[in-house]
């Protein structure tokens, strides 16, 4: 009998609705240091809560989210801060960590 695959994104849906994971995923991702990177992790959170969802809570229309969480592209800090409030989240400033 063979084992039916599951699909990765499925959990990771799942996890991403947690504001926690969430923001440990986007963190992650701003450690590479590549915005395309950050924008993809932001799009996959922003998939896990719903596009139309956070669409109709940000007043920003759905062409706006698709183009600013696109790899292409470059929001404003007012557009990020508005999508990441409606997820729960917030961007901060913190100081590096002193290597040893």
């Amino acid at each position: 009998m063979k084992k039916r695959s599951v699909r990765y994104e499925n959990g990771l849906k799942k996890a991403l609705a947690d504001p926690a994971e969430a923001a440990a995923y986007l963190n992650a991702a701003l450690e590479d240091g590549s915005q395309d990177v950050f924008l993809l992790a932001l799009r996959d959170v922003a998939n896990a809560r719903g596009l139309t969802r956070l669409a109709r809570e940000t007043s920003l229309n759905r062409e706006n989210m698709y183009r600013i969480l696109s790899g292409k592209g470059n929001p404003q800090l007012s557009s990020l801060k508005t999508l990441l409030d409606s997820l729960g989240l917030k961007l901060a400033v913190a100081t590096k960590q002193a290597v040893a």
